[in-house]
């Protein structure tokens, strides 16, 4: 299998392809292929020549973290969920989320979605809730991982300057389910940076990786 990965060594460097074989098993996951290429000191890629291991993230290894999302096969994914053996191609192709700056190959920096929370005050505070205690909503929500990959795929989402997209929309519901007193400026906010830019493409859902239905947290932010 041709492996071929999207390289850049400095934030400010010209991103450029590497390719390397792989001649391994297929039940391993892209996150055990990068660790594979990795293994070695005398690393090499598909024209034999020496080069350096390839920079990228992990924490967990089990699809709770976040860490090692990427672009898998033009697919934003988890590369600890996915397998080599459903790429169903001859070559992988993997290379870093577009819409954050890159800080070294894989790695990039995600920092504009926490920041984007505390510059609108997104954050739950005291518990009040209201009477409407959708427990169940409310939990499934809290599972986003802030992995970034709900925003690759957005058309709206560019840099996070003005549209913050579906991981801030799932954190303003939480907070207006959870504080009560904060849920006008909630709803302000939430409309200014999210509801008046979305077009409903729904493709935050399609590559979740904890299945979150973000409509459902839209509609009861646009239902009051």
């Amino acid at each position: 299998m041709k492996v071929k990965i999207l390289r850049q060594v400095t934030p400010v460097s010209e991103p450029y392809w590497e390719c390397f074989n792989y001649e391994g098993p297929m039940d391993i996951t892209v996150a055990g292929l990068l660790d594979h290429i990795n293994y070695n000191d005398d690393i090499v890629n598909d024209k034999g020549e020496s080069t350096t291991r390839i920079g990228w993230e992990c924490s967990c290894l089990q699809g709770v973290c976040g860490s090692c999302a990427m672009v898998i096969n033009d697919r934003p994914a988890l590369a600890c969920e996915t397998f080599l053996g459903d790429c169903k191609k001859d070559e992988v192709t993997i290379r870093p989320l577009r819409k954050f700056p890159v800080i070294h190959d894989l790695i990039i920096d995600r920092s504009s979605i926490h920041e984007n929370l505390k510059k609108t005050s997104v954050y739950i505070g005291e518990l009040m809730q209201g009477e409407d205690r959708d427990h169940e909503h409310q939990y499934t929500a809290a599972k986003c991982l802030k992995c970034g990959l709900c925003l690759e795929v957005c058309p709206n989402y560019k840099n996070g300057s003005t549209f913050y997209g579906a991981a801030f929309a799932n954190d303003c519901y939480l907070v207006y389910a959870r504080n009560k007193n904060k849920a006008e400026d909630i709803r302000r906010v939430y409309g200014e940076r999210f509801g008046r830019g979305c077009s409903k493409s729904l493709s935050c859902m399609d590559v979740c990786p904890m299945k979150i239905p973000t409509i459902a947290s839209i509609s009861k932010l646009n239902r009051g």
